[in-house]
């Protein structure tokens, strides 16, 4: 049987200058796209507020600015992932943590979603959440909403 090679990762910066952060995505996503066995080209862009809101707009119909978009492929592309460089900035600030985690988690995010995970439904959430522990070692997103969640339906039957 033959080995996979791990796919390979380009990262793109909108008016590049983030080098900083483009190194920390590129390591998260060839180590992350490792431990899923996945193989395949994955192109990273990191912008700024503005452009995820145009993207956001064109591709979801939602006219904010978000975290991190997906955009799967096929036929030895795994996908495009954009990250919003100023959205991932703040979450780490105002979740107390460094940018390098908030940006490790967005690009674990965004391949499973290149992946064909989803976290629409219970199900698929709790599937996210575990592929997710997988790559990071330790809750991501969907994790700690899930756990979030959990916790608030918990207090509530305690009352």
């Amino acid at each position: 049987m033959k080995a996979r090679r791990p796919g390979s990762v380009l990262v793109s910066v909108e008016g590049g200058t983030a080098g900083y952060a483009a190194r920390i995505v590129r390591a998260a996503a060839v180590r992350q796209l490792a431990r899923a066995g996945a193989s395949g080209e994955l192109s990273v862009l990191l912008v700024g507020d503005a452009a995820m809101r145009r993207l956001n707009r064109s591709y979801r119909g939602k006219d904010r600015a978000t975290d991190v978009l997906s955009f799967p492929q096929g036929g030895g592309v795994l996908g495009d992932v954009v990250i919003s460089l100023q959205t991932a900035r703040r979450q780490a600030r105002e979740g107390g943590w460094p940018l390098s985690r908030e940006l490790r988690q967005l690009v674990a995010h965004g391949i499973l979603h290149c992946l064909g995970h989803d976290h629409e439904d219970a199900r698929g959430a709790q599937r996210m959440a575990a592929a997710e522990r997988r790559l990071l070692g330790t809750d991501g997103m969907v994790g700690v909403t899930l756990a979030a969640a959990k916790s608030v339906s918990s207090k509530r039957r305690l009352r």
